[in-house]
């Protein structure tokens, strides 16, 4: 029984608020002040449910996680984290809790200021005494209460965690892998946007991982490279984890498990895995030198039928593709950054041979899928490249990077 009657009959009550249409403005803003009270109060109330949840096993005897359960109650990832989060930390934090419960302070407010002393802990050597915590909180708090945003109270946490650091012998803030965090989200247009906050020795370690591998490089008419520094980086990105992925063997597959699940009745709403829906060209290129596990799966998502790997060109046939192209066919990036490419689309059934095959970089590999870049295989036994009509309207085929110096044969 508990509270969940009065809840039930306060829900009710809420359900039956109407806005009328000719409310003042002042009148307007003083009903929406209380209802972001009555937010904050409500977030607090489930953040300490969560909390409770998670100590009484509720989650756990579901075979799930707290932050799964709250998925599966309706949450979205970022509030579920949240009030998992809060949930376990305000027990320790009366104050905190305090104001939380009054609905006087954001339920993000809250939020910020435990991360706040969550960073501010990781950053001391030792255990913190009460009193120093008790002194932390009131600091963040005064920040929101002076009108400061969560980012704000963010980097104010910063400043005190570097002061408790340097007054207790610990690291400074660029030598502390304890605080390092690396976190990425799936926006509403389906792209992945990553954000990293490393210490130096790995942060150096990505730098020059990344300025390796993001180089100009020139068209294969010659003419300057048209990406900008921002897209060869993000180029470089993938570089570095297509060699990752290979655990250093150039000459291997990919050892990168992706999942692909198919529709039976509408394959054009592929969907990849920790991503969501993916068009069919981009099906077409990672199929080409990625692991993809194709599962097809009827209307209820029973799985029909399982892809196969053989499409992923074996070590002996990528050491064939090194010794004839030595590079990216179109820009002459090295054979360890580039993805084996099948000539005729796997998923049109093209065979994994030699004679079908060829080397692209990352970036290339985009283009021939994506921007009207074809390849064909010429009399000579080598791919030849094919612009699209906007790069050169008569479309004359182009040799591979490695034969451009030597006098060919004009037949493709």
């Amino acid at each position: 029984m508990g509270i969940a009657p009065d809840l039930k009959a306060l829900l009710d009550h809420l359900r039956g608020v109407v806005i009328s249409e000719d409310i003042t403005g002042d009148a307007a803003l003083g009903v929406l002040r209380t209802l972001l009270t009555l937010r904050g109060v409500i977030d607090h109330l489930a953040a300490m449910l969560t909390g409770v949840l998670d100590r009484c096993g509720a989650a756990a005897a579901q075979g799930r996680t707290p932050r799964e359960l709250l998925m599966a109650l309706g949450c979205a990832p970022s509030v579920a984290q949240r009030l998992v989060r809060v949930g376990a930390a305000l027990p320790a934090l009366p104050t905190l809790a305090a104001h939380a419960a009054d609905g006087a302070i954001s339920g993000e407010h809250v939020d910020a200021i435990v991360k706040g002393i969550n960073h501010i802990r990781a950053r001391a050597p030792g255990e913190l005494d009460e009193e120093t915590r008790f002194a932390q909180v009131t600091d963040l708090l005064g920040q929101f209460f002076s009108g400061a945003t969560p980012a704000d109270i963010d980097k104010r946490a910063r400043r005190l965690g570097n002061r408790v650091a340097a007054a207790e012998g610990g690291l400074p803030a660029a030598e502390d892998r304890s605080i390092n965090t690396v976190e990425h989200r799936v926006t509403s247009d389906g792209r992945v946007q990553v954000r990293a906050d490393l210490d130096v020795e790995v942060g150096a370690k990505l730098v020059a991982a990344i300025e390796e591998h993001s180089a100009p490089r020139p068209e294969p008419d010659g003419s300057p490279d048209t990406r900008t520094a921002g897209r060869r980086r993000a180029d470089a990105l993938e570089a570095v984890l297509d060699i990752a992925a290979r655990g250093g063997d150039t000459a291997s597959a990919p050892r990168t498990q992706l999942l692909v699940t198919v529709p039976a009745d509408a394959p054009d709403l592929a969907a990849l895995e920790f991503i969501g829906s993916i068009s069919t060209m981009t099906l077409e290129r990672i199929c080409c030198d990625t692991t993809v596990t194709t599962i097809i799966v009827d209307g209820e998502q029973v799985p029909l039928d399982m892809g196969r790997e053989k499409r992923l060109f074996p070590a002996h046939l990528r050491k064939a593709l090194y010794l004839r192209d030595q590079c990216c066919i179109k820009c002459g990036a090295p054979p360890g950054r580039t993805h084996a490419h099948h000539i005729i689309h796997w998923t049109h059934h093209g065979e994994t041979s030699l004679a079908n095959g060829c080397l692209l970089c990352p970036a290339c590999h985009a283009n021939v899928h994506h921007d009207g870049w074809d390849v064909v295989m010429g009399l000579d036994k080598h791919p030849w490249l094919i612009p699209p009509a906007a790069v050169d309207p008569h479309r004359k085929p182009i040799p591979a990077h490695n034969r451009r110096t030597m006098h060919l044969d004009t037949a493709a």
